[in-house]
């Protein structure tokens, strides 16, 4: 799904600026210092507006990685 992959990017880069395309799509709460509670909040806020998301926050300890939000942006728009 390139285009969501697309989406993802640049709402990752607005939350996540100093990283590049190519590090966004690796990156993760683990590996990265500036991935804490308030950038997961601020990137859900920035997911629902972009993908039209209602993101219950019982799913919030979900997001932790880039695969793991494309995963769920995808299962999310199947629904």
């Amino acid at each position: 799904m390139p285009d969501v992959d697309d989406r993802l990017v640049r709402c990752f880069s607005s939350v996540f600026p100093e990283l590049t395309d190519e590090q966004v799509r690796s990156a993760s709460a683990e590996s990265l210092s500036a991935w804490d509670s308030f950038a997961t909040v601020t990137l859900v806020a920035v997911l629902q507006e972009e993908f039209g998301l209602e993101i219950d926050p019982g799913d919030l300890e979900r997001f932790v990685s880039f695969e793991r939000v494309r995963s769920y942006v995808i299962d999310s728009q199947k629904s």
